[in-house]
C-alpha cells in the first residue's frame, strides 16, 4: 500500500461535505492548502445547470489551474441504492506541476477519499491533459475501462470456437455440440455426395470445413484408385475422406469403406485445426447414423504418401502371430553356497 501523506480535511470542508448530498452542488474543487500545517480546503463548488453531461464542459475545465493539481468531485445525476447521489473523483496532476505537489496529491487521495466517503464515489478518474479532462476525453476512458483486454491471434481463435461450440441446435443441416463433438451442417452438395458413394456411384469423396460459414462441405468426389489416393491428400490443409478400397485378401475380394481424417500438422491454422479435430466424431456419425454407410475403419494421417496398399491392407487386416512364446517360468532366487553346520565325524 502506497504511504500516505498525513493530510486531512479542514473543518470547513468536512461540514461542507455534510451539506452537499442532496442534489444542490454539481461540483466541488478540492485543493490542499500552503500552510505550516496542510489540509484539504474547499476552493470552490458549482451548482448545477442541466443534466451532468451537459454542465460538464461548462464547469470543469475552467476551474482547473494547468499548473497546480486538484481534486474534482463532480456529482451524478445517478443514485445508489440507498437514494444516494454518486460522484466522480477527477483528479488532475498537469505534467508542469512541480513533482513535489504532484507527490503530495498521489499520497494524499485515499485519505480524501475516505473522508469524503468512498462509497459513494462510482468512478475515479486521473487525467494531466486538459484534452483529457472534456466530456468526450471522459467517455473514452469510460470505453476504454469497459473493453475487454487484448487478445492474441491465437486466444481470439479459441474464443471464436468456444463461441460456435454453445450453440445446441442438433440435426444435419445444423450445427451443435455434444460431450464429445462438435458438429457443423452439412451443405446439400456434401451430403449427396457420400449419399451417391453409398449407392455405389464413387468410390471417393473428400469433405472440407468452411471456417467462415462454419460448414461441411464437398472439396471433390469421383472414381480414386489406391495408388491414386496419396494424391487427392492436400498438404496444406486438413480433410475428410471417405474411400472404398477395393483389394484382396486371403484370395477373397473385398471393398471396404475407410474414413480418413488427413491434417498436414502445425502449417494448418489452430482454428482449422481445431475445428477438424473436434467435427470429426460428428462426421464420423452422420455417415454411419444417418446415411447408413458402415466403416470399417477410421484412420488419421499427416500426409498422403502414408496412404499405401500396403498400410491399409495392414489396418484393415493386422498380421496375427501364432509363434506364442511359450511361458518360462524364472529360476528361483539364489540361496548361496549350503553351509556346513557340523563337521563330518
Amino acid at each position: 500500500m502506497a504511504s500516505q501523506s498525513g493530510i486531512l480535511c479542514s473543518e470547513e470542508l468536512k461540514t461542507f461535505f455534510g451539506s452537499c448530498r442532496d442534489g444542490n452542488i454539481r461540483m466541488i474543487k478540492v485543493s490542499i492548502s500552503d500552510s505550516t500545517n496542510p489540509v484539504l480546503i474547499l476552493d470552490t463548488h458549482l451548482e448545477p445547470v442541466s443534466s451532468w453531461e451537459d454542465d460538464w464542459d461548462q464547469m470543469v475545465a475552467p476551474q482547473l489551474d494547468p499548473d497546480q493539481p486538484a481534486f474534482i468531485l463532480y456529482r451524478l445525476d445517478e443514485k445508489d441504492s440507498s437514494e444516494g447521489f454518486l460522484w466522480i473523483l477527477l483528479s488532475w496532476s498537469p505534467d508542469h506541476a512541480h513533482t513535489r505537489q504532484k507527490m503530495l496529491y498521489a499520497s494524499t487521495k485515499a485519505t480524501f477519499k475516505k473522508e469524503f466517503g468512498a462509497g459513494q464515489i462510482k468512478d475515479d478518474y486521473y487525467f494531466n491533459l486538459m484534452e483529457e479532462i472534456t466530456l468526450t476525453g471522459y467517455k473514452r476512458h469510460l470505453a476504454v475501462e469497459a473493453a475487454p483486454g487484448p487478445l492474441s491471434r491465437q486466444e481470439e481463435e479459441m474464443k471464436e470456437i468456444k463461441e460456435s461450440e454453445s450453440r445446441v441446435e442438433i440435426s444435419v443441416d445444423t450445427k451443435h455440440n455434444t460431450l464429445s463433438a462438435l458438429a457443423f451442417p452439412f451443405k446439400s452438395e456434401a451430403l449427396a455426395a457420400v449419399s451417391s458413394y453409398g449407392a455405389g456411384v464413387c468410390d471417393y469423396v473428400q469433405l472440407a470445413i468452411d471456417t467462415a460459414t462454419e460448414e461441411v462441405v464437398l472439396a471433390t468426389s469421383g472414381a480414386c484408385t489406391t495408388d491414386q489416393l496419396a494424391t487427392q491428400v492436400p498438404e496444406e490443409s486438413a480433410r475428410y475422406h471417405l474411400f472404398r478400397f477395393k483389394h484382396n485378401h486371403q484370395g477373397d475380394y473385398k471393398e471396404s469403406d475407410v474414413f480418413i481424417y488427413s491434417m498436414p500438422g502445425y502449417s494448418v491454422p489452430i482454428k482449422e485445426r481445431m475445428m477438424y479435430s473436434s467435427c470429426r466424431n460428428a462426421v464420423v456419425d452422420v455417415i454411419e447414423k444417418t446415411l447408413n454407410i458402415p466403416l470399417e475403419k477410421k484412420l488419421e494421417v499427416d500426409n498422403g504418401s502414408e496412404l499405401t496398399e500396403e498400410y491399409l491392407q495392414g489396418e484393415l487386416h493386422p498380421v496375427v502371430s501364432l509363434n506364442r512364446p511359450k511361458f518360462s517360468k524364472p529360476p528361483g532366487p539364489s540361496r548361496g553356497n549350503k553351509r556346513i553346520t557340523k563337521a563330518p565325524a
